[in-house]
């Protein structure tokens, strides 16, 4: 007997396992389209700067806004999926994700721009998150939650993969607005298939063990956790040296270097595949080796990408080979920070302290973001932004070491 997306059974049992991978499936899908829409602003940017005549710092400052807001809205989601489930607030995301990509394509004036982009789908951003289906999957997982978390976290690289190429396709044949609506529309047609095939109650394995504390109470505690603040802190650092920079001004950079919009969109497109391989090798590795010595490994590998990015050029060769290396520690943060809150905070608490780092994550993008804007206008460059990225990048990896393994005991 299958369990029913109503019900949530034991973990450990066939049921479970099952209404579990289709959660992991689900937000495969959902965060792949949302990290896709995240990606079309840098692909927009130099258009919307000969179009519209909007600066560079104005658009990257949407972007810091999107981010922000995201910041804010994802301890508030991961607090709902610890208590509710994923089933309302997902289907809610995308929703307003879609609402707020569909709003942006009739922006003409700065001020809707970034009441579109940066507040409506920065909110969708912030629910259609991996900090959200984080918490959702976790307890349905006790071994090899590297590895599933992985997979889940792998979706915002697949996405990239397939979809920023596609929308360089259109805006070079067509128009850059058809990419915004393609993606709102898939969006919301993966409302109803939230509604129909996602728990309506929370899983947490630890639920039956006591009364679940008030918010202010389990934030108090994550306050006074060492380990939480050495996550969350360098996972700010993370924020600035990833989704920050490159995500933002990536695409933008190309363009400056001389790279044709199809072809720096196929190798932010590579970069996005490479991804993949580094995000399931991490959540591998996690279950395996030291993790906070293999976080201390990623972030001082992604500081070197940076150099060969200073030296790019108009090489071709360069550009994809920085977009392979980086690939490898991008995003291959986020199943070792996970599998480590899980171990380190607690499975209850898990959606609420993976949206209090996700909101610090967005915070440091969000100065990646700006900084790229502001650097680029002041400078006439990025090279001070690649070295800014350098130094934090490796100052994450510093504090990285300072964390402590835990491993728990598995029944």
């Amino acid at each position: 007997m299958t369990a029913s997306a109503d019900s949530i059974p034991s973990a450990g049992t066939s049921s479970s396992n099952l209404l579990g991978w289709t959660v992991v499936a689900f937000g495969f899908v959902a965060i792949a389209f949302s990290y896709a829409a995240r990606a079309l602003l840098g692909l927009v940017m130099p258009i919307w700067e000969s179009e519209l005549g909007w600066s560079r710092s104005l658009i990257s400052s949407g972007g810091a806004l999107a981010l922000i807001v995201m910041a804010l809205a994802a301890p508030v989601a991961g607090d709902l999926v610890d208590r509710f489930g994923p089933r309302k607030l997902l289907a809610a995301g995308l929703v307003i994700l879609a609402a707020g990509l569909l709003s942006t394509t009739v922006s003409v004036e700065p001020w809707h721009f970034l009441i579109s982009f940066g507040v409506v789908s920065g909110i969708g951003f912030g629910v259609v998150a991996v900090n959200a289906v984080f918490a959702a999957v976790a307890p349905y997982f006790d071994r090899n939650r590297g590895f599933v978390l992985g997979v889940v976290d792998s979706g915002s690289t697949i996405g990239q993969f397939l979809l920023v190429p596609a929308a360089a396709l259109l805006l070079a044949l067509f128009d850059w607005r058809l990419g915004f609506v393609a993606i709102a529309l898939i969006c919301l047609a993966l409302v109803p298939l939230a509604w129909r095939g996602l728990p309506r109650q929370a899983a947490a394995v630890e639920a039956a063990q006591g009364v679940e504390p008030a918010a202010r109470g389990r934030i108090a505690g994550l306050a006074a956790s060492p380990a939480f603040h050495l996550l969350f802190w360098s996972f700010v650092l993370c924020g600035f040296t990833s989704s920050g920079v490159i995500e933002t001004h990536f695409l933008p950079y190309a363009a400056f270097c001389g790279f044709a919009p199809v072809a720096a969109a196929g190798a932010f497109g590579f970069l996005s595949g490479v991804n993949l391989v580094g995000i399931l090798l991490a959540g591998w590795l996690s279950d395996r080796m030291h993790r906070p010595l293999l976080l201390a490994i990623i972030y001082a590998a992604r500081a070197l990408t940076f150099v060969l990015l200073m030296n790019v050029g108009t090489d071709s060769a360069r550009l994809y080979l920085f977009a392979g290396l980086f690939g490898l520690f991008d995003y291959a943060t986020a199943p070792v920070v996970a599998s480590l809150v899980a171990s380190h905070l607690g499975l209850r608490v898990m959606g609420l302290a993976m949206g209090i780092l996700s909101a610090g994550h967005a915070v440091g993008a969000a100065a990646g973001a700006l900084a790229g804007g502001v650097v680029f206008d002041f400078y006439g460059g990025y090279r001070e932004l690649w070295l800014f990225s350098v130094t934090f990048a490796l100052l994450a990896a510093v504090i990285a070491v300072c964390l402590k393994e835990r491993r728990p005991a598995l029944a």
